[in-house]
């Protein structure tokens, strides 16, 4: 405990007030008062000692605030060390409080003046204040009126990648379906040397020959909690999460390195806590999402990589809905969403110029709303550039979740369902004339089910976390990105089926070290047709003789069939105290990419990617 800086200041009697400790002020002005009031020196040291032992109470930390996120945890060797110090201080600390009892029963009463009282007593209030105010916890919260609070959140990043194949992507893989090919794939002459020519097909691109690495700061974060309780059952918050991973078109790493902010998730939520009743509303983690505890924002359980795309196979998006969530009793909770419908296709269209049964897609590639596309409509609010979907009602999700009383809270499991509709507009062109009395707006139904789950199988030693979907039109829910839908002989939409599964192993080795083992897998089925054209999604008489070897220009369309993915690796917990608490983390990950068979056979690729990050938390 350090002593207050103080101007020497000697009394009449002698004693020398220089540098005095906040325990030495408060017994000398206790010893004062009870001269002023005739009080015996023997009831003066029994006062001191009852204020010894408050002194030595409030020398104890009080226990740490609760955290809705669960906080890295110290080196145990950091709690050891701080808990020896203290107790030797407080041992300290009473050895003086003897010595100086011992001086003051030798004091006249005379020698005391109402000037050194008042100057002693004013020492004890400013000592009194910095004690409580070193005694009580951090509060991390900002307070304002009516008692809401604000609370700071987030985390400084410097993090880099290494890429086997080449993605020209940032730390967030785009998609782990999009991994190269060997061969550069039909009419890319560019890539092969000539001066003109058109872009690679598919998957097989030139950029796949080289390797990747690159520094990033951009997945620091920063976020914001604000609380408010209307009554003692109605409570308010709103919360937001930024991360810097938008890129602008102006964006580029050739000088100043500058990337805009992106929301990551904004939304506010009512909670009527006596009739166990929630409803969020704004930009969030979907429902399908798998949760720690109940059914309950900023408990998404994602893994642990520090890839933001995730591990294959888990399900998850952040787009904006409305929720309404309902426990039902202690253990269980029912919730239902509608959120942010979007459609990502993949395959090939029907032909547009067959004799007598070409159609022309609106929807063809997704990109409905580019300015160049074939409605030419404007793109407020988006770039022009993205790939925009047509949708005309939302995505419907419904979610169970069971945190069975005999297991002690320590497993959680999750069953939930989503219905999706999938809409376009086809004009039959037969010949390559279009029929104009024969626009329609085409729609079919889809989507799909799945579980999740967290098992403490040894708790604080070690997790299991698990997810596993099975549908048609479900790819954009999960980390590989394999398309939702392709088209049929009449350019309508078919939703393809597909199945993907997620297992992941966290072992806590230490209070501070993680060490974390990740797999998943994604598959989809053929969706075809031979009329009109060979189009669809996986079709058995799609070329791929390009994707085998860079020397062949032939055509390469390698729809993709399965994503496989490993992963392994670690979070240190380096350090977590008053000053926040800094981390560092290593990941590997193992992707593999296998096409359906076509022309030529079954192309495959992969790629190896290692990831580092230092990451400091100062809230």
């Amino acid at each position: 405990m350090r002593a207050i800086p103080r101007q020497s200041n000697e009394s009449a009697s002698g004693i020398e007030f220089t540098k005095a400790t906040r325990l030495r002020a408060l017994l000398v002005a206790t010893a004062v008062c009870a001269v002023f009031s005739g009080t015996a020196f023997g009831q003066t040291a029994t006062a001191t000692g009852d204020m010894r032992m408050n002194v030595a109470a409030s020398a104890t930390p009080a226990a740490d605030p609760p955290q809705r996120e669960d906080p890295p945890k110290k080196h145990r060797h950091h709690a050891v060390a701080a808990a020896d110090d203290r107790d030797e201080r407080i041992d300290r600390l009473e050895r003086e409080i003897e010595d100086l009892k011992a001086q003051i029963s030798n004091q006249p009463q005379s020698q005391v003046s109402p000037a050194q009282f008042e100057a002693l007593q004013n020492q004890v209030y400013e000592t009194q204040a910095i004690a409580k105010a070193a005694a009580t916890p951090q509060d991390k919260k900002i307070h304002f009126a009516h008692g809401m609070t604000f609370t700071f959140g987030g985390f400084l990043a410097a993090e880099s990648v290494w890429r086997s194949r080449n993605l020209s992507s940032d730390l967030g893989s785009p998609g782990f379906s999009r991994l190269p090919f060997p061969g550069p794939g039909s009419g890319n002459s560019v890539a092969v040397g000539a001066v003109t020519g058109t872009a690679g097909v598919g998957n097989a691109v030139n950029i796949g020959h080289t390797q990747e690495f690159r520094f990033s700061a951009r997945q620091s974060r920063v976020s914001g909690l604000l609380d408010a309780d209307v009554s003692p059952d109605i409570h308010l918050s709103g919360y937001g999460e930024f991360d810097f991973l938008g890129a602008a078109a102006s964006a580029n790493s050739n000088e100043s390195n500058s990337y805009q902010p992106r929301i990551r998730v904004v939304y506010g939520t009512v909670n009527w806590s006596d009739i166990g009743l929630h409803f969020l509303f704004g930009q969030s983690w979907s429902l399908a999402t798998l949760n720690t505890q109940g059914i309950s924002e900023r408990s998404e359980l994602t893994p642990p990589t520090i890839d933001p795309q995730y591990v294959v196979g888990f399900v998850w998006t952040r787009q904006p809905q409305l929720r309404l969530v309902q426990q039902v009793r202690d253990d269980l909770w029912i919730g239902f969403s509608v959120e942010n419908p979007q459609t990502t296709l993949g395959g090939t269209a029907p032909s547009t110029t067959a004799a007598a049964t070409g159609v022309t897609v609106i929807s063809n590639s997704g990109n409905s709303f580019s300015g160049a596309g074939l409605n030419s409509t404007a793109a407020a609010e988006f770039n022009p550039g993205i790939q925009l979907s047509l949708n005309h009602v939302p995505d419907v999700l419904g979610k169970i979740a069971w945190e069975p009383d005999y297991f002690g809270g320590n497993v959680h499991l999750e069953a939930f369902g989503i219905y999706r509709e999938f809409y376009d507009r086809t004009i039959a062109s037969p010949g390559g004339v279009l029929a104009l009395t024969t626009a329609a707006n085409q729609n079919v139904s889809g989507g799909g089910g799945g579980i999740s789950g967290l098992i403490k199988v040894f708790p604080g030693l070690f997790d299991i976390q698990f997810d596993a979907m099975y549908g048609s039109g479900i790819g954009r829910y999960a980390s590989g990105q394999l398309p939702d839908a392709t088209y049929g002989p009449d350019g309508v939409l078919r939703p393809i089926n597909e199945n993907l599964q997620m297992i992941g192993l966290t072992f806590h080795a230490t209070p501070s070290l993680d060490i974390y083992i990740f797999g998943g897998r994604e598959s989809e089925a053929r969706t075809y047709f031979t009329t009109n054209g060979n189009g669809g999604y996986g079709n058995p008489n799609f070329n791929n003789t390009g994707c085998f070897s860079f020397n062949l220009t032939t055509a390469c369309v390698g729809n993709i069939r399965t994503v496989e993915q490993g992963n392994i690796g670690l979070w240190d917990k380096v350090y977590n105290g008053d000053f926040g608490s800094f981390r560092i983390g290593l990941q590997y990950s193992y992707t593999y990419d296998r096409a359906f068979y076509g022309v030529g056979g079954t192309p495959h690729t992969f790629d190896n990617m290692v990831f580092t990050s230092f990451r400091y938390y100062p809230f």
